[in-house]
């Protein structure tokens, strides 16, 4: 993986933006070496908007049209023209709850990264934390992969283990699990902006002798 606009990062969220954040106050301490061009959002009011206006990046209200779980046609469009316009080369998906379909894909081939709250494959889908209470797993935790056509398949490149305890509620669980994932995002997109990643299908390596914590 590589290119001289590797370094600069396209965000799409629905909610209120914690895990952006925790990418961009990464970039601004110094730790990981990358730009957030633009930030877009299925949802018009969504806190990671006004993140993004905080920092004084650019961002945008995409009208998801008329499906629930997806964008519709005319949507998916307007956000890949935002994306290429801005200059992007990783599609970084933080809180946003619509599923990318074949266009996107195509337009972002193994360039698009997701973070996901459980231990995958375990627990897909939505509330994933909720999920590993009910089956009542002592472990569940973060994953971080790339986007492919299914929901929450795409090649794996790193997770970390949360412990469930005895007590745990849906809140304190899902606290913990934000916690990791704060940790865990910015660290792996500082692998991939630097090319420390060798993808081959569903294999990803990362280069051990490069590899910064």
């Amino acid at each position: 993986m590589g290119s001289d606009n590797q370094h600069k990062i396209g965000i799409l969220g629905s909610g209120k933006g914690s895990n952006f954040l925790a990418i961009q106050n990464s970039i601004r301490s110094g730790y990981l070496p990358a730009s957030v061009e633009i930030v877009l959002s299925d949802v018009e009011n969504a806190g990671i908007l006004t993140i993004a206006q905080d920092h004084h990046i650019p961002h945008h209200f995409v009208n998801p049209g008329r499906f629930r779980s997806r964008l519709d046609e005319s949507a998916e469009a307007e956000c890949i023209r935002l994306l290429r316009e801005s200059g992007v080369y990783w599609v970084v998906l933080a809180g946003f709850m619509r599923v990318l379909k074949g266009a996107f894909l195509e337009a972002f081939a193994d360039r698009i990264v997701n973070i996901h709250p459980s231990l995958l494959p375990s627990f897909p889908g939505l509330h994933a934390w909720e999920q590993a209470l009910d089956y009542r797993v002592k472990y569940t935790g973060v994953t971080v992969h790339l986007v492919d056509r299914g929901v929450d398949t795409g090649t794996i490149l790193a997770q970390h283990p949360v412990p469930v305890m005895d007590d745990d509620t849906s809140l304190t669980l899902h606290q913990r699990i934000q916690q990791a994932e704060w940790q865990l995002y910015p660290r792996v997109l500082k692998n991939l902006v630097t090319g420390r990643y060798s993808v081959r299908g569903r294999n990803a390596v990362l280069k051990e002798d490069h590899f910064q914590a």
